[in-house]
């Protein structure tokens, strides 16, 4: 317990200025993230991120995370990111002539996916910040308020499983408390909050939205879970002692991200 309290008192140091900051610095930090999240879905399936697969799939999602008008200003105006990740696609799929079929578009689609599941999460993660500070700071509020209701509730009041087959603790009275209190935090902080008008949807809607991103975000969770449990193993990583990977972490808002976007929130 000591050892997750230091290490989660030691990333909120390092993380807060970071996205209090914002502009190139949560870029490169994204960018970073994604990069560590590919590391460790090729760590889980036994593959090597030094590997053919391995740096275009970290590419990939790096060009999908940093934004094109400051990253990659030197191409033509009508040129996207979409256009640069889907480069490593066409690369990754060269392999296979190169390869003379050893290398199969079954193995290449292991490194699109990953690229694609990492890089546009940490893109959102990127847009969210860059429309503001406090949408960021609703969605982190968000998905931390449901894990902690959702762990204490359970804990407490928890008793028909949620779905055991992938993550046998979690249970449905524990994601019932979590979608409350992402409703009761959303609620104190859209209420406070000083830049009301960054959000395009009044408070009641809002509130109804923030059961579904909660909803998401615990999907997200049982998608890594289900991850994990395919590879058998019991953390995405071990770069943050005691909270395991950087996917532990993220999981969930990569899931949220995309679908705030999806909404209209940035």
């Amino acid at each position: 317990m000591r050892q997750r309290v230091i290490t989660a008192a030691v990333a909120l140091v390092v993380f807060i200025p970071i996205i209090w900051y914002g502009e190139f610095v949560i870029e490169l930090a994204a960018a970073l993230l994604a990069v560590v999240g590919v590391y460790e879905l090729f760590r889980m399936k036994g593959l090597e991120i030094a590997s053919f697969e391995g740096v275009l799939s970290a590419l990939g999602a790096v060009f999908l995370v940093l934004p094109k008008d400051r990253w990659f200003f030197f191409l033509p105006e009508k040129a996207d990111n979409f256009i640069l990740f889907y480069l490593t696609v066409m690369i990754l799929l060269g392999g296979l002539v190169a390869s003379k079929n050893m290398y199969t578009i079954s193995q290449a689609g292991f490194p699109v996916i990953t690229s694609l599941y990492v890089g546009v999460g940490f893109q959102n993660f990127v847009s969210a910040r860059h429309t503001g500070f406090v949408v960021l700071l609703y969605a982190l509020f968000v998905v931390w308020s449901t894990d902690i209701g959702a762990y204490f509730i359970g804990k407490r009041f928890g008793k028909r499983k949620l779905w055991p087959e992938v993550s046998p603790n979690k249970t449905i009275e524990g994601s019932l408390g979590g979608i409350l209190s992402a409703v009761v935090v959303s609620f104190l902080f859209l209420t406070l909050t000083p830049n009301k008008e960054l959000f395009v949807y009044n408070l009641p809607i809002m509130l109804l939205i923030t059961v579904v991103f909660s909803i998401v975000g615990q999907f997200g969770d049982l998608v890594e879970s289900s991850i994990k449990r395919h590879y058998d193993v019991k953390d995405s990583g071990n770069i943050l002692p005691g909270h395991g990977g950087i996917l532990d972490r993220f999981d969930s808002l990569l899931f949220v991200f995309p679908i705030m976007h999806l909404f209209g929130l940035f």
